[in-house]
């Protein structure tokens, strides 16, 4: 069975002591559940036994915990305190995070478009009707970004079989009872449970989130059994832990968009992209941009309703569409900027402005600009840009600009001011603004301007597409 290079086999076991926090308050009951995750999330890879004749078990131990510290977004200490424990214990997928799919030459997917499944069993926690929409609504979720399509068939000839058992259920992977591991999926291939999910019984499955919610788990697993591999995008589908999210505000991540499109490329009904904002055009030395802004360490470059991610994660350019990430602002936004304190992004359309959390809008937003401060003569944003150093937001509008204070929520007295009293170099107008590296860049048409965030001092000028690699 082990052969059949399952999604979820285990790679080995961690056959050392894990290091223990320096707060010493880890009990060895933590410890051996420690243990237990590390060797079925993060197991052994076949570089392992030379890395043996290296390095010492402890160190090897601790390089894992790293890695697992690191996947989460914790603070890496190589060592099992309470706050990796805390993640430990939250109910996730049964798969692996990592090495699962180092023994394929390629990412497995499917060779062809129209996929079946098959309900073999149900839960007891629900009617059976809604368990076939839940499912039917997953299989949607990624339907709608590739060209594949899904059809339940009533039989064991499907090529999905879905099912909910209770611990030793058949696949020699038994699930632990209630939390822990919620479900687990197979990837594509040449074997017997070729992409089929197993749903734990164990579970209390509903509709809603007032027990586990079946069709965000479903979701999940389908993207397993469609060949993705678990991201370490804390708001993607595809994060290995259970998150729950009000179904009304359900949007896939333009991490998990990107991800199964390299596998099966986008719907055969996408938009044109010639219609909207070439990304061919990319390099065009008039190239503009409507808003640049940091996200979660991305840069994120917006032109019409396209919008280009760079990424230290990736070396190319990942594309898509506005839509995709902010479905009300699908048409466009005028500026954007990011309060990394917050772990907030802000969106400026007209006179109104949103308030993002990742992908998903905030309650309350969008709200109108004058509740920031501006004037009822400012109908808009031009470009904005906040400081990480001084928690000051710079906003540009027209020949102007102003400076809010995110720490009080006002805007600063002796404002606005001329922009070309104080960035001479970058003119009257500004079409975008970003802050990185403790520099400021203003764009004005097709060129960035950048300055010393302290010093307001000019350091050059370059196209704005030069951050592409574009001559």
């Amino acid at each position: 069975m082990k052969s059949l290079l399952l999604v979820i086999a285990l790679c080995g076991a961690l056959g050392y002591a894990l290091p223990i926090g320096t707060d010493g308050l880890i009990s060895d009951k933590d410890m051996a559940f420690a243990k237990k995750y590390m060797e079925n999330y993060y197991p052994d890879s076949e570089n392992t036994p030379a890395l043996r004749s290296k390095m010492s078990d402890t160190a090897i131990a601790a390089a894992k915990i790293r890695e697992m510290q690191r996947f989460f977004g914790l603070q890496v200490t190589g060592k099992v305190d309470a706050n990796t424990l805390e993640v430990m214990r939250k109910p996730r997928c049964g798969v692996p995070d990592v090495g699962k799919l180092s023994a394929f030459e390629v990412s497995p997917k499917w060779t062809k478009k129209a996929l079946t499944y098959s309900i073999q069993s149900y839960t007891r926690d629900m009617d059976r009707a809604d368990v076939d929409k839940a499912i039917e609504k997953a299989w949607k979720v990624w339907s709608e970004v590739t060209p594949l399509t899904f059809t339940r068939v009533d039989d064991d000839s499907a090529d999905i079989l879905i099912s909910f058992g209770a611990g030793y259920h058949g696949d020699f992977h038994p699930f632990d009872g209630p939390g822990g591991v919620l479900a687990h999926a197979f990837v594509p291939g040449n074997h017997g449970f070729s992409g089929d999910a197993h749903f734990d019984e164990d579970e209390t499955w509903s509709k809603n989130l007032k027990g586990t919610n079946l069709f965000i788990v479903a979701a999940h697993e389908f993207g397993h059994s469609l060949g993705l591999d678990h991201s370490d995008v804390r708001d993607a589908l595809m994060f290995p832990t259970y998150q729950p999210t009000k179904l009304s505000k359900f949007r896939l991540h333009q991490d998990d968009i990107e991800s199964i499109q390299s596998l099966y490329g986008p719907p055969s009904s996408a938009p044109d992209t010639r219609l909207l904002s070439p990304f061919s055009d990319l390099c065009d030395p008039q190239q503009t941009f409507d808003a640049v802004c940091t996200l979660r360490g991305d840069t994120l470059f917006f032109k019409n309703s396209s919008i280009w991610r760079k990424t230290t994660r990736r070396k190319d350019i990942m594309k898509g569409y506005i839509g995709q990430y902010w479905p009300d602002l699908r048409e466009g936004i005028d500026a954007a900027y990011e309060a990394k304190e917050k772990d907030t992004v802000y969106l400026f359309k007209g006179h109104k402005y949103w308030a993002s959390k990742g992908n998903v809008i905030k309650p309350g937003f969008p709200k109108k600009i004058h509740s920031l401060g501006f004037p009822k003569a400012v109908r808009n944003i031009d470009a904005a840009v906040h400081d990480e150093r001084t928690k000051k937001t710079y906003f540009f509008s027209g020949d102007k600009y102003w400076r809010y204070d995110e720490t009080t929520s006002s805007m600063e007295k002796g404002y606005p001011r001329k922009i070309a009293a104080d960035f001479p170099e970058a003119g009257s107008k500004v079409d975008a603004a970003l802050q990185l590296d403790g520099h400021l860049y203003l764009f004005s048409g097709s060129k960035q301007y950048k300055f010393d965030s302290k010093s307001k001092k000019f350091l050059g000028i370059k196209n704005s597409n030069s951050w592409f690699g574009c001559e």
